[in-house]
């Protein structure tokens, strides 16, 4: 038994393996004439096949219609069939290159409150001498509790903001502990005087001016 998987590909599966069979013995033929007639006569077999998937299409009448069977033949035997055909021989079409996907950044993030790019400036101050880092910690920390705050303006906790920049910078970015953060009645100001983070006022409904009735016995 001879199974698909060890068969060639089907060009065009439309036409189905028999059809893709006698293509192939076409390319066997040396003699042109012969080659010839039984290229049109594969053509014929192709258009019957059309006729009978769809026997109500009148494009089986058309030039369009046959040269895109012609086409098809061509197709079928990889652009080598050598025969004098009606209409000029296809030619091949170059494969479009393979699009390349992007390599997006699998860089983690390891708290998504603050963003990528909050996490990249704090590795980057980490870097900094010791004097600099020092000054750095304050409005560092009291940026990261603002941020905190857009998502959760309900409750936040100073001391955990202060563990979090400490983790987010491997420990070389501490705040003292007496140091007291920025108080969020004064924080949340700020973020509401960002327009980036205020809802757009509401558009005012405009009235309708209410017609005058006209006393029609006047």
């Amino acid at each position: 038994m001879e199974y698909n998987t060890k068969r060639n590909t089907l060009t065009i599966r439309e036409y189905g393996r028999n059809v893709q069979k006698m293509v192939e013995q076409l390319k066997l033929i040396e003699d042109r004439e012969k080659r010839n007639e039984a290229a049109r006569a594969v053509v014929r077999t192709m258009d019957q096949l059309n006729r009978n998937m769809d026997p109500n299409s009148n494009k089986t009448d058309s030039i369009d219609y046959w040269h895109k069977l012609w086409d098809h033949l061509y197709v079928m035997t990889n652009y080598e069939l050598d025969i004098d055909a009606p209409f000029p021989k296809v030619e091949k079409q170059v494969e479009k290159p393979v699009m390349v996907k992007p390599d997006y950044n699998k860089h983690n993030i390891k708290l998504r409150t603050y963003g990528r790019n909050m996490e990249r400036i704090i590795k980057e101050v980490a870097q900094y001498p010791p004097e600099q880092r020092e000054r750095m910690a304050k409005p560092l920390v009291n940026h990261l509790k603002m941020l905190y705050l857009t998502f959760n303006r309900d409750s936040v906790n100073d001391n955990v903001i202060k563990q979090q920049l400490s983790d987010l910078s491997d420990g070389l970015i501490t705040v003292p502990e007496e140091y007291q953060l920025a108080p969020t009645k004064e924080l949340n100001q700020l973020i509401s005087n960002n327009a980036f983070f205020v809802t757009p006022p509401a558009k005012k409904k405009k009235k309708k001016k209410k017609k005058k009735k006209v006393n029609p016995t006047i």
